[in-house]
């Protein structure tokens, strides 16, 4: 192994996933590690699509907007992609403000139905 590049192993390893789930970026095309008879190997670019594929998951994107997304950069460039990962972007957070208030509404009820449960048993001694 040189310096760089990294194994499938190393790969799994560096960013916490499984070969299950390495093997399956690179079936729907997010990843394309080099090939060495059976043994796979994944460069800088590599690395760098993987950062960016699991924080778009962290992020709540879906894979099929990631592997867009990533697209954008190979067929039209930079300026592109960014103009387009602001629209994604501006989107998603729409999407997570959403699921906030939604949770603090449940955070809410479950307080309040919490509160009169303590005291409707402190009622019952």
């Amino acid at each position: 192994m040189t310096e760089d590049r990294i194994s499938f192993k190393d790969m799994c390893a560096r960013f916490e996933v499984t070969p299950r789930t390495l093997r399956y970026y690179e079936y729907i095309e997010l990843l394309q590690p080099r090939k060495e008879g059976r043994a796979r190997f994944y460069g800088p670019r590599e690395v760098a699509r993987m950062t960016l594929i699991l924080r778009g998951r962290r992020f709540g994107f879906s894979l099929e907007e990631i592997r867009q997304w990533l697209q954008i950069y190979d067929k039209k460039g930079s300026r592109e992609q960014y103009q387009v990962w602001i629209d994604m972007a501006d989107r998603q957070l729409a999407v997570l403000d959403g699921q906030i208030a939604d949770l603090t509404a449940a955070r809410t009820d479950l307080d309040q139905l919490r509160q009169t449960t303590v005291a409707e048993l402190a009622k019952m001694g």
